[in-house]
């Protein structure tokens, strides 16, 4: 009997690259391409040295289902990589899904699952480069088993409809609306340039906009009410961003908390609280009032942090397309040395300096 299975499309977000090596020669066969030119010599096998180094994308995508339920004795086999078997109903696994090999010139879930498709050795002695990704994510069209796709899991509200031979929906509507939508605020400069004279539609004196015409432009009372008097635009460039690096003897770390808009103030009220694996920041009377930043967290949670809320970390690099990063590459250094750490206020620089 065969396991209905659901078309699901993807659109991988990075989270982070691991890097390994073959422990032992082998053979990698590429896929062909979905439209292969028949002018194009076909891809053929690859022989793969030991020690070729292998960089592997630990992405996510809210489509893909949840694991199945499991005793607590089936998880930590499939978390030890012990009888791993998907067909067996009583079994725990992961889904995980794994793309084609790329031949870009340029943890151990993940590498079994590699090993399995590719038929190579991969070292357990991995790294962690400082990037996002290696190479593009791209999206991509998988089948999983429909009994995953429960109804109250994001997969089964957010993924596209894929119809079966029955003519029956067997994923979520394409039209179904987010459950959580994102709704901006309106500043108080644009409440007073949409109610200002000055803003009306070329060629013609009628206010531009939804707002009544104002007295100074019509010599009628206006019945808009004014912005409440204690109503303020947010301010930009308020959110405390902070970068790390290693000192330069090498043996502590020396986290950077940029603070816009500091006073001495604020620095008299303010709190930090160090733990071997985080760090919070408290200003009480700083808009953005809470800094914490928890490396205990796991790495997709980091990601996912990173992802859905303003982003609070500054990159180590020029840009923010690495932020998750910053905070994925401090985890992977020591712990905090909580009863040596020392904290130093630069008001000049509107910064604190944690030297841990």
């Amino acid at each position: 009997m065969s396991t209905s299975r659901t078309a699901i499309a993807l659109k991988p977000t990075a989270g982070f690259c691991i890097k390994t090596s073959t422990i032992q020669p082998g053979i990698f066969t590429p896929a062909p391409t979905p439209q292969s030119n028949v002018l194009e010599p076909k891809t053929s096998p690859v022989p793969v040295p030991a020690g070729l180094k292998v960089f592997v994308n630990i992405a996510w995508d809210v489509n893909v289902p949840p694991p199945p339920q499991g005793s607590e004795d089936a998880i930590q086999h499939a978390m030890h990589g012990e009888d791993v078997d998907e067909r067996n109903p009583e079994g725990w696994y992961v889904p995980v899904v794994v793309s084609n090999g790329r031949q870009d010139v340029d943890k151990e879930l993940a590498l079994q699952r590699i090993e399995a498709q590719t038929a190579l050795a991969l070292s357990r002695q991995i790294g962690t480069p400082n990037i996002a990704a290696k190479g593009k994510l791209v999206p991509r069209t998988v089948l999983v088993p429909s009994s995953l796709l429960v109804p109250s899991s994001p997969s089964s509200s957010l993924a596209p409809s894929a119809s079966s031979k029955g003519g029956k929906a067997t994923a979520g509507s394409a039209t179904a609306k987010p459950l959580i939508q994102e709704v901006e605020v309106t500043s108080a400069t644009t409440l007073e340039s949409t109610s200002s004279p000055a803003a009306t539609v070329s060629g013609s004196g009628k206010p531009k906009g939804i707002l009544k015409p104002t007295k100074a432009a019509t010599g009628l009372t206006s019945t808009t009410p004014a912005p409440h008097p204690t109503f303020k635009a947010p301010q930009a460039h308020t959110k405390p961003t902070w970068t790390w690096t290693k000192s330069k003897d090498g043996g502590g770390l020396e986290i950077r908390v940029s603070v816009p808009a500091l006073t001495h103030a604020q620095i008299a009220q303010a709190t930090l609280d160090i733990e071997p694996r985080r760090f919070v920041l408290s200003l009480p009377s700083h808009p953005i009032p809470v800094l914490d930043v928890n490396l205990a967290l796991s790495d997709a949670e980091i990601v996912v942090q990173s992802s859905t809320e303003e982003r609070t970390s500054a990159s180590l690099h020029d840009g923010t397309d690495a932020a998750p990063n910053n905070a994925l590459t401090l985890k992977r250094q020591r712990n905090f040395d909580v009863d040596g750490v020392r904290a130093e206020w630069r008001v000049q620089e509107g910064a604190l300096f944690i030297f841990a």
